[in-house]
């Protein structure tokens, strides 16, 4: 679940809903070869589906011993994870899908790879990876090699970026970490992406929040109570690249 503080409100966003955002976002970006690739259906399907795992957690609020509600960053870590294995077994028919989703895992939680109760995670995910590389179907010549995965997956992790900056509200700039140079600004409801990857295009953003009250629940199953009841809110804005830059 993404939390974020508006006012005196908490909105909450189902991961599930903001890999869609994050699908209908890349569906527009034009740069790094992606609406050339042969394997764009599979990338976009990965990054639609790259929080299915969350399904199950996020039909209810996760809540501490306080009685504060945890988001996806500070949920347990048995459950950070367990949702990883379910997603990636969910897109198995698209073994490429999968492939990718498992290399989200391995990307945004590195940095416990050096915690021993975190090893037999990282090996399952490896081995997810690459069991379903091999499988993946090729539209060239060759099948897709890991280093074709590892590029592909830059598109996928964009993707995630730009949604959960819109989700969460983060004003600061958000820099992709793999040394690309795009760099995602929220100011308002308006997120500017630097370099151009749209081609001058307004992507129109759109995600459905619950508001619920700012303030701890007396248990778990007020908090559940409290989201079944709570109103469904629209989060819109708009992504656009920063004119005169392009990719």
């Amino acid at each position: 679940m993404i939390v974020r503080l508006d006012r005196s409100f908490q909105l909450f966003i189902t991961q599930p809903d903001h890999a869609a955002l994050a699908g209908r976002v890349m569906r527009e970006w034009r740069a790094g070869g992606l609406l050339q690739s042969p394997r764009r259906a599979s990338i976009l399907l990965a990054v639609d589906e790259h929080d299915n795992g969350w399904r199950e957690v996020d039909a209810a609020p996760l809540v501490d011993a306080a009685g504060r509600v945890l988001d996806f960053v500070g949920a347990p870590d048995d459950v950070r994870r367990t949702v990883w294995p379910r997603g990636v077994e969910r897109l198995a028919a698209t073994p490429y899908a999968a492939a990718l989703v498992a290399q989200h895992a391995l990307h945004v939680y590195r940095r416990y790879r050096e915690n021993p109760e975190w090893a037999p995670f990282f090996a399952g995910m490896e081995a997810c990876r690459d069991f379903h590389l091999t499988r993946s179907p090729s539209n060239e010549a060759a099948a897709p090699t890991l280093e074709d995965l590892l590029r592909d997956y830059f598109f996928v992790r964009i993707g995630d970026l730009l949604s959960l900056t819109f989700c969460n509200g983060w004003t600061s700039v958000q820099a992709d970490d793999s040394g690309s140079g795009y760099a995602i600004r929220l100011e308002g409801t308006r997120i500017t992406v630097t370099p151009d990857p749209f081609d001058g295009l307004d992507v129109p953003l759109e995600v459905t929040a619950r508001e619920l009250p700012s303030r701890p629940f007396q248990s778990a199953a007020e908090a559940l109570d409290a989201f079944g009841r709570a109103p469904e809110v629209l989060l819109q804005g708009v992504a656009s690249g920063v004119p005169g830059k392009t990719a």
